[in-house]
């Protein structure tokens, strides 16, 4: 008979809203590009489970299945890759401009 304790027990990953969303969109893009099968894509790629991932959709206001007729799930996912796409683009320039700096300090010692 084995008896657990706190350190044996399985907790869940916490994940940020900035995760779901980039989730989310990468599945609608993906849907959107091939029609469907972007769920176990991304379950795949982000290490999240497809139970998770469509819980996410649903609460996003979308099945994640692929729908030209509705230009408004559409629109979201636009939406949604391009503010995951500035927030990337954002923290590319600062790691840039830290890099820069180093780059001119070394230089100028030269």
């Amino acid at each position: 008979m084995s008896t657990s304790t706190k350190k044996d027990i399985v907790r869940g990953k916490r994940y940020t809203a900035e995760e779901k969303s980039k989730i989310v969109s990468f599945v609608e893009s993906h849907n959107a590009t091939n029609g469907r099968g972007g769920q176990s894509v991304a379950a795949k790629k982000f290490g999240v489970s497809q139970l998770t991932i469509s819980t996410w959709l649903k609460g996003a206001g979308t099945t994640g299945r692929s729908s030209k007729a509705s230009s408004k799930g559409s629109m979201q996912s636009k939406l949604a890759a391009l503010l995951t796409l500035g927030q990337d683009i954002s923290k590319l320039e600062k790691e840039l401009g830290a890099k820069r700096a180093k780059f001119d300090s070394i230089k100028s010692s030269l």
